[in-house]
């Protein structure tokens, strides 16, 4: 009963081991889009999104990562990317397919009230 014991502890232990292993070996990327104060900064995101009926706010984003929206009633009129390749989320896919190089102003000039968009990400 002993050695029973033993080997179930043994195998316990190195499957723990093995977890850790794959843990420290295979880091993630860690995510962590911030909405920030725009100020003048050049760097950051940019996007001017307003509600549907409201007037138009910037919004201004650092870090790498995703920020998605609660309520589906929000359009982007314009995204500046600053020092970061950068997609939105509407009509259920990420767009564009090639993220929007660094240092772009992205506009759409055939939607003047905007697209809608239902989360930004940094890549």
């Amino acid at each position: 009963m002993k050695r029973i014991t033993k080997r179930a502890a043994l195998a316990a232990l190195a499957s723990v081991a093995v977890t850790a292993s794959l843990a420290v070996a295979l880091p993630t990327a860690a995510y962590a889009i911030n909405e920030v104060p725009c100020g003048d900064r050049t760097d950051l995101v940019r996007a001017t999104i307003h509600a549907t009926g409201g007037s138009s706010a910037d919004y201004c984003y650092a870090n790498g990562g995703t920020d998605m929206y609660v309520q589906d009633v929000w359009w982007v009129t314009r995204i500046s990317t600053g020092n970061n390749r950068v997609q939105w989320y509407g009509d259920g896919r990420w767009q564009p397919a090639q993220p929007i190089p660094k240092w772009t102003v992205f506009t759409w000039p055939n939607h003047p009230g905007g697209v809608r968009i239902q989360g930004i990400r940094i890549v």
